[in-house]
């Protein structure tokens, strides 16, 4: 299991509205490249964004779907790539000095991903959660 934390100044508030926002999934989520729809309301649990990935022109098209949604602190989603896989990603935020404190941990569950050693799989998906979270900060706090 991949595991990222980061500081945002911005209030948990603030984070949490770009995470209900379903448009703004690409613009923090390092790989997604556009929306194509969204089912139900994001990001209530079994809410859908039909997403694509990758760098055109060579996309995949898939989903990510919410599996837990707390609202304000912690936000469970199954993010799909076929065919390299799935993975369960979880997001949780806590109040923090001047802010709060993004958490954010990630493992494939299923397809090839899961047949990939940790000591392989982790330091990947840590630097681009890193950036993911970087970029989900600086969205939060140029919008607080």
């Amino acid at each position: 299991m991949a595991t990222v934390r980061r500081h945002c100044a911005a209030p948990r508030d603030a984070v949490w509205a770009v995470l209900a926002d379903p448009w703004l999934y690409p613009s923090w989520v390092v790989g997604a490249s556009r929306i194509r729809t969204v089912e139900g309301r994001w990001p209530d649990v079994d809410a859908v964004i039909h997403h694509s990935v990758g760098v055109w022109p060579l996309l995949l098209n898939d989903t990510t779907s919410v599996v837990e949604s707390n609202p304000g602190t912690r936000l469970g989603l199954r993010a799909r790539g076929w065919p390299l896989g799935e993975a369960d990603v979880v997001v949780n935020l806590e109040d923090d000095a001047g802010g709060c404190l993004v958490t954010m941990r990630e493992w494939a569950v299923r397809g090839p991903g899961t047949l990939v050693p940790a000591p392989v799989f982790e330091p990947v998906v840590h630097w681009r959660n890193v950036e993911s979270l970087r970029r989900l900060a600086l969205i939060a706090e140029g919008r607080s």
